[in-house]
């Protein structure tokens, strides 16, 4: 391409990077795509995509969570760096409907694992759909620590599959304070199916907000804003 085009490969990808941070494409390995409001990227490109923003937000909010304490951990890239961030943690019990989660977790001696049964999206480890919300639905812990696929500047947090929202809204409703973690770039997409809103959420780990709008947001709805 840097030969058709008559510019230098390090041109190329400056630019591709400033296209994505304005939210414009998105990156996938290989390259970039136009961003789609009705199709997550694969999960082998949100493993990759701002590796090193979720690993300071999963450290920041690692910090927020007690020994002793008993949490949920949803599906995505983000929730699976926070359980990195917690094996030194002692004394946890961890339920999730993400196989990730818990093969992350599964030598740490001091951390129970619980895993929500359901169907299986073998894209990604996801455990989804009723039977997940249901096995979620028998227990209160102390955190959920959850992530989205958009967030709008209303404050909505949004994703795509709609089997996979059912169980996010359970683990929200069975937890008694909720940490949404998330990096700027959600804050730039779209996506068609609504989780809830910041009035749900106790706490937004993130690296940045990208508005005024956002920020009014957090705070018309008490949301603490944690920047990492």
């Amino acid at each position: 391409m840097s030969t058709s085009l008559g510019v230098a490969v390090q041109t190329i990808r400056r630019d591709l990077r400033v296209l994505c941070a304005s939210g414009l494409l998105e990156r996938v390995h290989g390259g970039a795509i136009l961003p789609s409001g009705v199709r997550n990227i694969g999960y082998d490109d949100r493993q990759t995509q701002n590796r090193a923003t979720k690993a300071r937000i999963a450290a920041r909010t690692a910090r927020m969570i007690p020994d002793n304490a008993s949490l949920f951990l949803n599906i995505g890239t983000t929730t699976e760096a926070v359980a990195r961030a917690l094996r030194t943690h002692r004394n946890l019990m961890v339920v999730t409907n993400n196989l990730n989660v818990a093969n992350i977790l599964a030598d740490v001696e001091t951390c129970e694992v619980i895993v929500a049964g359901g169907r299986l999206r073998r894209a990604d480890g996801a455990l989804v759909g009723d039977l997940a919300a249901l096995a979620i639905a028998r227990f209160q812990v102390d955190f959920a620590i959850i992530g989205a696929s958009a967030i709008d500047t209303n404050g909505n947090l949004l994703d795509f599959d709609p089997e996979e929202v059912r169980v996010s809204q359970q683990i929200i409703a069975a937890a008694r304070s909720t940490i949404l973690v998330a990096d700027a770039s959600k804050l730039r997409r779209k996506a068609p199916v609504r989780i809830g809103s910041f009035a749900d959420v106790d706490a937004f780990v993130t690296d940045r907000i990208t508005s005024e709008r956002l920020a009014q947001s957090c705070q018309d709805t008490n949301t603490r804003i944690v920047l990492a």
